[in-house]
């Protein structure tokens, strides 16, 4: 089985890799940005014709933070567009069988009932911070299911929840919560600080899935004959940022004490996947959040010593 992974070079794709690796049997079709440009539908119906892969993975994306999505709304709007257009309508062109493509939960409206179902697509506004990713991301999913239902092809769409692991970005002020704390607690214990400031009062819940559970997901869901235009992927289960901060705290052997400054803002009080229908269908996370912190700072030290960490 030829199988194409777009972004394989980033914390998703880098997980994919690592799942098809295991596998007799596959053959990864990887190409990194300078060697194929997918905001070019050109070069990407090339590849793909020359290739002719089994199998389209689409985790390739234009990311960043919140500064990043409001100060470039439109690049982030037209990048992620182009990658989407740019490889699903290849792909058919192509005659590719099967294309899974992957979102991300911000494309549920900010308002979203709490756990988040499919369903509520487009149900509401969206959190104007990331509109601009979000709706690029609407697309693909979109284009997806129409191709699926208009030319017959096995086109589908996972949204994973919020994700952590090896090759994360852990940048301070610019990466997600996880990576942030990982690295300010590394930093504290390194450096013997006394005290680390946390942002908020810690009761924002949210939901955090290892990101080799997100690659054992996507191949689970290839495996199903008829799965659903889209699915939720997630652990099902969320918890406090202040118990998020103490598990990081405690794995990365952080002693002193952890202040809470509640003049900062906290954020949507809850972000949390409804993971029903893929449970149905037989899938359930293995990682357990306390594990895979473990893991990671075990990756993000191997990264840190070997000059490869992101941020």
């Amino acid at each position: 089985m030829r199988i194409y992974i777009a972004g394989h070079n980033g914390m998703v794709g880098s997980a994919l890799v690592r799942r098809w690796q295991q596998e007799a049997g596959v053959k990864l079709l990887l190409r990194s940005r300078t060697e194929l440009d997918l905001l070019n539908q050109a070069a990407v119906n090339a590849f793909y014709a020359a290739e002719k892969p089994d199998v389209a993975i689409i985790a390739a994306a234009k990311v960043g933070g919140i500064h990043a999505n409001n100060t470039y709304p439109a690049d982030f709007l037209h990048d992620n567009l182009a990658i989407a257009t740019n490889t699903i309508h290849g792909a058919w062109l192509a005659g590719v069988k099967r294309l899974l493509f992957l979102g991300s939960s911000c494309i549920y409206p900010k308002h979203a009932p709490q756990p988040m179902p499919e369903d509520c697509l487009l149900s509401g506004p969206l959190e104007p911070t990331n509109e601009a990713y979000a709706i690029a991301k609407i697309t693909g999913l979109k284009l997806c299911q129409y191709y699926r239902q208009q030319h017959g092809v096995m086109f589908h769409s996972a949204m994973p929840t919020n994700l952590y692991g090896p090759g994360d970005n852990y940048h301070l002020q610019n990466s997600h919560v996880m990576p942030a704390l990982i690295r300010k607690f590394h930093e504290a214990r390194v450096t013997g600080a006394a005290e680390v400031a946390a942002w908020g009062t810690g009761s924002p819940k949210r939901e955090f899935l290892h990101v080799d559970d997100l690659a054992d997901a996507c191949a689970f869901l290839l495996r199903q004959e008829n799965p659903p235009d889209w699915i939720n992927v997630g652990t099902g289960i969320d918890v406090t940022i202040r118990e998020l901060t103490e598990v990081v705290a405690e794995t990365v052997g952080f002693t002193g004490r952890i202040v809470w400054d509640a003049t900062k803002p906290d954020g949507t009080p809850r972000k949390l996947m409804d993971v029903s229908k893929l449970t149905a269908l037989g899938w359930q996370a293995g990682t357990t959040l306390r594990d895979g912190v473990k893991q990671t700072y075990a990756s993000f030290q191997a990264e840190l010593a070997t000059g490869t960490l992101r941020g």
